[in-house]
């Protein structure tokens, strides 16, 4: 069985030629390949040199088909991508030949125009994946159509968390980014981990106001006393990068910016921090990252937007309600005076409840419901 899988993930070519794509969709694409003869996956290739969070497809049956990069904030971007929707559908068409089913991954720009192609033109079997927040309640103007598409439609759609008068074709799904090797080792990190000051932070994700960058520089400043402080890891890029640096160094905040990184330098973050900070306000659907450090007994700090907060509470974590840097500061100064033992149990609770976020779950599940 052959599959088509029509993404905006970013792919980029290295020095020796070699193409390397956005590591989370890569990795999940390398665990989905063991169940079919053939994945062609259709996203887009930058000119620009692939960051160290980039990687290698690693199953020889996975086919990277190459769009070129269109869409974007401004007006003219998507105008750009507008002007280029005939040869997205004809590349799309053309690979549709090929295979037995789909995978569109959405929200996305072209994601307007190929949900009605896909569901209504191509006749093929498929599913499509929805990313972002599925309860948000003003969401831009092309996610609502693409997320108002999708409930008035046949094929199956997974999304992030469970929810009220969800349609029966919308199935709740965790984004896979955990091996079973990963859980066992999480295990004993988890089991082991000291909670005692100085405490190591991290935050991993888009540097930006959204991602709640500012609000965690805001909150640290506010603290009475750093003393209980060792450093805040900050992993991941953006524009605002040298502003938020400038802060934290003239404020005198221990911070360190490593920009993005390769998967296995993120987790040996994991495996020495005590709290995971992500306070966001943006879109998020459920993000991989937070499984990924309460799997290894990082404690989560973060905002409950979208379905969060059905896996971080009380119990394994802390919510910062309402998403602000008083609050937020209020959480830290929480946390970091918590008793060790009880931080302990939220760490062990905090890894027991990612135990639905590894690929063979996702593979499995993916079965279970005859999606293929």
């Amino acid at each position: 069985m052959n599959l088509a899988i029509i993404s905006h993930t970013e792919h980029y070519t290295r020095k020796d030629g070699e193409i390397v794509g956005w590591g989370p969709t890569v990795t999940e694409l390398n665990h989905l390949a063991k169940d079919f003869d053939k994945i062609y996956h259709i996203a887009f290739l930058h000119a620009e040199e692939p960051p160290p969070s980039s990687l290698l497809y690693t199953k020889p049956n996975i086919y990277f088909v190459p769009l070129k990069v269109v869409g974007g904030k401004s007006i003219i971007d998507k105008l750009t991508l507008i002007t280029h929707l005939p040869k997205i559908l004809k590349t799309v068409h053309q690979i549709l030949r090929k295979v037995d089913l789909f995978q569109l991954r959405t929200p996305t720009g072209m994601g307007v125009v190929l949900i009605p192609y896909l569901s209504l033109v191509s006749g093929k079997k498929g599913w499509y994946k929805y990313a972002g927040n599925w309860n948000q309640e003003n969401p831009p103007m092309g996610y609502a159509l693409q997320r108002w598409m999708l409930k008035r439609q046949k094929h199956i759609v997974t999304i992030n968390g469970q929810w009220k008068s969800q349609p029966k074709h919308c199935l709740t799904f965790e984004n896979p980014c955990l091996t079973l090797d990963e859980r066992k080792e999480g295990l004993t990190i988890s089991s082991n981990k000291k909670f005692q000051a100085p405490f190591t932070f991290c935050f991993v994700g888009r540097l930006e106001d959204a991602k709640g960058v500012q609000r965690i520089i805001d909150a640290f400043s506010n603290l009475k006393s750093l003393n209980n402080i060792k450093i805040i890891h900050f992993v991941g890029d953006g524009e605002m990068k040298q502003l938020y640096r400038d802060q934290v160094m003239k404020i005198g905040i221990p911070a360190h910016f490593h920009g993005f990184l390769e998967r296995e330098k993120v987790f040996e973050i994991y495996r020495n921090s005590h709290f995971f900070l992500l306070p966001s306000s943006a879109s998020e659907g459920f993000p991989k990252v937070i499984a990924e450090a309460m799997n290894f007994g990082v404690l989560p700090i973060v905002s409950n937007v979208s379905s969060i907060g059905q896996y971080v509470n009380g119990d394994n974590g802390f919510i910062v309600n309402p998403c602000d840097a008083q609050e937020l500061s209020s959480v830290i100064e929480l946390a970091v005076n918590t008793e060790e033992e009880l931080l302990r149990k939220k760490a062990s609770k905090a890894h027991q409840r990612v135990f639905q976020f590894t690929f063979e779950h996702y593979r499995k599940r993916i079965q279970d419901e005859a999606i293929v």
